[in-house]
């Protein structure tokens, strides 16, 4: 056990230091937190949770070893997810604009939404695949080390992703008039459509 120690502490280190930092998922939340409040945000932090669980066993299945295969992927992905994170990024720029406060069409992301974005989302693709080829085991034992990584993700993701939804909504509670709101949004826009920037450029 003491053996296994130095691993566990170094896979929950780099979970914490790649789901919990901010990104595309975090900051959407955060968004979401504050323009829907936590509960409405509930589902979105679900998906992204199944998504991101998903997509790390879809890479630990050989999914991500396609990149290698056929570069040409690599390139389709960045495109695609880039262009819906921008259109992402305008939805929440404009969530509390005069056109979308009379509009009903105005909801957070769906648990299907949100797991389904993980799979065009750069920085998911970027961690699910560095987190399986470096600590994946050898042998009998990869399956083994495999479902760890989806556990310790797992456990890190269900501690982070509410706290940032609920950073969003203390925000949100200190923006007293809708100009100050507006303003917000604006920011959580412009920083969305910038890390996805800083991922792969």
């Amino acid at each position: 056990m003491n053996e296994e120690l130095p691993y566990l502490l170094a896979l929950a280190l780099f979970a914490l230091s790649t789901a919990g930092t901010p990104g595309p998922n975090n900051l959407m939340l955060t968004a979401s937190g504050a323009s829907y409040g936590f509960v409405r945000s509930i589902p979105h932090m679900v998906g992204i949770l199944m998504g991101f669980a998903v997509l790390l066993l879809s890479v630990a299945a050989g999914l991500g070893s396609i990149f290698q295969i056929w570069p040409v992927t690599h390139t389709i992905l960045k495109i695609t997810g880039t262009a819906y994170l921008f259109y992402l990024a305008w939805k929440i720029a404009n969530a509390g604009s005069a056109s979308s406060a009379k509009n009903d069409n105005a909801k957070p992301l769906t648990a299907l939404q949100a797991a389904s974005f993980q799979f065009v989302n750069p920085k998911a693709w970027i961690m699910c695949i560095t987190a399986i080829s470096t600590f994946t085991k050898d042998g009998e034992q990869y399956a083994v080390s495999a479902a760890l990584i989806v556990a310790t993700y797992s456990l890190v993701m269900i501690n982070t992703l509410p706290i940032w939804t609920l950073f969003g909504q203390l925000i949100a509670q200190k923006l007293k008039t809708h100009k100050a709101k507006l303003r917000f949004n604006y920011l959580m826009g412009s920083l969305t459509a910038a890390s996805v920037l800083m991922i792969i450029y």
